[in-house]
């Protein structure tokens, strides 16, 4: 919580923090290829257009914003900005940008491309397709230049993710980004320009990525990033396939992998594990993502709440955890994992129920016909309870085929698609789907939920992509966006998540109750994990 000083014009906080003490290990050597898996290739490297989270891992490396999230204590640290002053009432932020920072093609960094940055996310006409971004900055009115190494972020009004917004925006070089047509765009998707510790040195397509490190990095000057980024290379491969992802560390091919709880109990196992290669259980205070059903709300055979419960009550999740998660994860209740602040305890998990889900299709309108899949008619078409869910990620398919063979059972006729990942994210941007599984990831401990639950994030291509709209939750949503005391919104926030989880827009998979991850011998660190991260930037190679 930042403190206020009640009789200056601004609170000046000084954020000189070269002498604060390193979180690495000052003496670990710089050498070597960090091979990692990113999993998946990016649909995009364009840091405008990009909504994934393999795009973002890659971005964490080259680009940079004005501050920095220390990862142990989640606090703003200086980044392209050396000091910021918070104006008394919250609404202007004023960053000195740090001198003598170059982009990785040796054009200098400066405040129009901050400027710039923040114009584009904003742009009226979409020329760089941020939908997916607007609704973080839409209460930044402008951005000012005030003298060469000067900016001033604007709000409209109180909004308590304001200056987080200002210091965590991404920022882009001007000079190339600036450029709106198809050849440069084309371009930009494949390639990657920052001012961060890693350049993009090559991209293979459907293969790998590697960054090189940045000898002309600011940061390497910093006290307090003695012991980080220590790898010379950072090789990131795609693969996709648990299994083989699991073999390629055990053979050295890369050197750490974030394992589900089936990899972790099942197959980080045989003669090399705790010989070559390690395996690692931990917790820490960082948000966990979720998978989820995502059912097409503009489909009117998804448009009533007791097919959604209904088809709810179909999925198995205590089955699902016991035969592949092997009990490391519980059944998620609602739009925040069950360990935020945020979570409404009273709201309960939805057990598996064929006979309550029957029931609730019965009184919908629900009957069989004569192949036994339930019909019913809507306007004056017959419509069979039958739709296919799309799924980018191979591993998840068998959950999704216990909810099949269970949904058969009582007339429900479920398909499921695996698609290919770019694909997968078109027709997400075109909401051309029935139903869609996928994940979400934890994103930051104060929880916005206006990207994915607001009715406005629905069109230009935003984050809720299903349609959902609630006028309870988007008034609640928009007042604790407005709502600076952490315990009345809090209070605000729980309200919407209840509401959310009463009206079933999603079926919810599971929270996490552990991080697992794995490493080869090689790689050294000084704990299993931070406060809010594991913190591989932090490792080194023996």
């Amino acid at each position: 919580m930042l403190n206020q000083l009640s009789l200056s014009l601004f609170i000046f906080l000084n954020c000189a923090m070269a002498n604060s003490v390193a979180l690495g290990n000052p003496n670990a050597p710089v050498k070597g290829t960090f091979q990692y898996n990113l999993g998946q290739q990016p649909t995009t490297l364009n840091a405008l257009s990009s909504s994934d989270a393999y795009a973002s891992t890659v971005q964490s490396y080259i680009l940079e914003s004005l501050g920095d999230k220390n990862i142990d204590t989640d606090t703003w640290e200086p980044a392209l900005a050396t000091s910021w002053e918070i104006a008394k009432d919250e609404t202007t932020f004023t960053f000195t940008l740090r001198q003598g920072v170059k982009w990785h093609d040796g054009k200098p960094f400066t405040a129009e491309d901050v400027k710039f940055s923040f114009e584009a996310i904003m742009d009226k006409e979409d020329k760089w397709k941020t939908a997916h971004q607007k609704s973080y900055f839409e209460n930044i009115a402008e951005v000012k230049i005030l003298a060469p190494n000067k900016v001033q972020f604007v709000a409209k009004s109180k909004y308590f993710k304001n200056f987080d917004v200002a210091a965590g925006m991404a920022i882009v070089p001007k000079h190339l980004y600036e450029n709106t047509s198809k050849e440069n765009l084309r371009v930009l998707n494949k390639t990657l320009v920052g001012t961060g510790p890693y350049i993009l040195a090559d991209l293979q397509r459907g293969k790998s990525i590697t960054l090189t490190k940045n000898k002309n990095w600011w940061g390497l000057s910093e006290d307090r990033n003695k012991g980080k980024n220590n790898f010379e290379k950072i090789l990131m491969r795609f693969i996709k396939d648990p299994t083989i992802e699991v073999t390629r560390l055990e053979k050295g091919d890369i050197d750490f992998i974030g394992l589900n709880a089936e990899q972790f109990v099942k197959k980080a196992d045989g003669p090399k594990w705790g010989k070559d290669v390690f395996k690692v259980q931990t917790q820490n205070k960082a948000p966990n993502g979720y998978g989820f059903i995502g059912w097409n709300l503009k489909n009117p055979m998804f448009e009533s709440k007791k097919v959604r419960t209904a088809l709810y009550h179909l999925i198995n999740r205590d089955l699902m955890i016991e035969k592949f998660d092997y009990n490391m994860n519980v059944p998620a209740t609602g739009p925040i994992y069950l360990q935020s602040e945020y979570a409404d305890p009273t709201v309960k998990a939805l057990a598996y129920d064929p006979q309550k889900a029957l029931k609730l299709l019965k009184e919908d309108g629900w009957k069989p016909g004569p192949d036994n899949i339930l019909e019913k008619k809507i306007g004056k078409e017959l419509v069979k309870l039958s739709f296919t869910i799309l799924e980018p990620n191979q591993d998840y398919v068998k959950y999704l085929t216990v909810f099949k063979e269970d949904a058969i059972k009582a007339g429900v006729e479920v398909k499921i698609k695996y698609i290919e990942w770019t694909t997968f994210i078109k027709l997400l941007d075109e909401r051309n789907f029935e139903a869609v599984r996928l994940g979400w990831s934890g994103g930051t401990p104060d929880w916005d939920p206006k990207q994915i639950w607001h009715t406005d994030s629905y069109v230009g291509g935003g984050s809720n992509f299903i349609g959902y709209s609630n006028k309870a939750v988007d008034k609640l949503i928009d007042e604790a966006r407005m709502t600076m005391d952490k315990t009345k919104r809090t209070t605000l926030l729980k309200k919407v998540y209840k509401l959310i989880a009463d009206d079933v827009p999603y079926a919810f998979f599971f929270n996490n109750k552990y991080t697992f991850y794995a490493h080869t011998k090689r790689m050294k660190r000084l704990k299993d994990t931070y406060n809010f991260g594991i913190g591989t930037n932090y490792w080194w190679i023996q």
